[in-house]
């Protein structure tokens, strides 16, 4: 925390003029925030309502709740597109060659691997 201070006094000191990173984002103004990126969004009142609650109830702060929820969101796309991918890869119908080939790996593991002694 001391160190982002120091950075944000060195930065407001000697660099008068706001310089804007190849992400589009002002340094300028984001070098000062130490935990994170700042953002504001429109939700309706019953569901800020449901927020608040499950935040002091948990002992969380609203900012945590959202992040969470965020993540969460995230965590559920990246599985639903897994998920698409597989279907997507399985959907395609087997070559007759690759039909040839698992039949002739299971009789060689019918015959080398489920007659051995463990």
């Amino acid at each position: 925390m001391l160190i982002n201070a120091c950075i944000c006094d060195y930065f407001l000191k000697y660099n008068k003029s706001s310089v804007v990173n190849p992400y589009g984002i002002d340094t300028s103004i984001t070098l000062c925030y130490p935990y994170g990126m700042k953002t504001a969004i429109s939700i309706s009142d019953d569901i800020f309502r449901k927020i608040e609650k499950y935040a002091k109830e948990h002992n969380y702060s609203r900012s945590e709740v959202f992040a969470a929820a965020v993540q969460e969101f995230f965590k559920k796309r990246e599985s639903q597109k897994l998920l698409d991918d597989l279907n997507k890869a399985y959907s395609v119908m087997e070559s007759p060659e690759e039909k040839t080939i698992i039949k002739k790996g299971k009789k060689y593991y019918s015959r080398k691997v489920l007659k051995e002694k463990y």
